[in-house]
């Protein structure tokens, strides 16, 4: 993998931790989504005269893909809402590399080699072992917030292929990537409005610098993905953005004041380890 993509890629993780740490900034989970995903919509709106809008034929892909960002924002905000941070986000993001590998290789004929399926499996597996550590002991993890982050897993892998196909098909992953965000942001601005009604905008109010912050996060995090499955296979860009649990471990307990455990650093070892693997595909 080139490395220039392998770093931007790694980048964008740690811009996707970042949001994931924003939302927790005392809103009400899905009213922080929203939020963000608004944010990100404006952010992204004034590039649109100079990136320009996909050609027809990706736009089946694009909407298809709003649909399922809104499905992932409605399985994350559930899910972090019965389960802590530092369990939720790594369950979600470890099984979606797996499910995106598993489809991309039979679907899309897209080769990983055996270097390279081992290297997304220890990720994963490093991921997964993340999950083993938060506020609640894991014999009394909540089961509804394990079927959300599960649900939220399969819209990441849902979205990471059409987007990956879909860029492909517009021939060029910026305009693609600026008007997904500015219809997703469309698109969450009306569903809070349906959610909560129009007291939902004084609610945002307070949290705005924070909330532009994270959509401006999560936009540069998602738009680097994109980019970067048009010129590298999309299961292992996948893979490597869901090493932003890495750094979302760092936020949890250098911001936010969780403990380092010893499950932590093994994950960490075994994510750095894919890592390596992923690098020498």
């Amino acid at each position: 993998m080139d490395t220039f993509v392998f770093v931007a890629v790694l980048f964008a993780a740690a811009c996707h931790a970042g949001w994931n740490a924003v939302i927790k900034f005392g809103l009400e989970p899905f009213t922080a989504t929203a939020l963000i995903a608004v944010a990100s919509g404006v952010v992204a709106a004034p590039l649109l005269p100079f990136v320009g809008i996909p050609p027809l034929v990706a736009w089946p892909w694009l909407i298809a893909s709003v649909v399922l960002h809104v499905g992932y924002y409605l399985g994350l905000t559930e899910a972090y809402r019965t389960g802590d941070m530092g369990q939720v986000y790594p369950i979600a993001r470890g099984s979606a590399p797996l499910l995106t590998a598993v489809i991309s290789t039979s679907a899309l004929s897209e080769a990983l080699g055996l270097v390279g399926w081992i290297g997304i499996v220890v990720l994963a597996g490093g991921i997964f072992l993340m999950s083993l550590r938060g506020g609640r002991d894991i014999v009394r993890l909540d089961r509804r917030a394990v079927g959300f982050a599960l649900f939220t897993a399969v819209t990441i892998s849902g979205y990471s292929l059409v987007d990956g196909i879909g860029a492909r098909l517009a021939g060029n992953a910026h305009a693609y990537a600026v008007s997904l965000f500015v219809c997703d942001g469309i698109v969450m601005a009306i569903l809070a409005v349906a959610r909560r009604g129009f007291s939902v905008v004084p609610a945002m109010a307070p949290y705005w610098k924070s909330g532009f912050v994270g959509g401006a996060l999560s936009f540069a995090a998602y738009w680097i993905a994109i980019w970067a499955m048009t010129v590298a296979p999309i299961a292992i860009v996948a893979a490597l953005r869901e090493t932003s649990v890495l750094f979302g471990a760092a936020i949890a307990v250098v911001i936010l004041g969780e403990p380092l455990r010893a499950t932590r650093i093994a994950a960490a070892v075994m994510i750095v380890a894919g890592l390596t693997l992923i690098r020498l595909h």
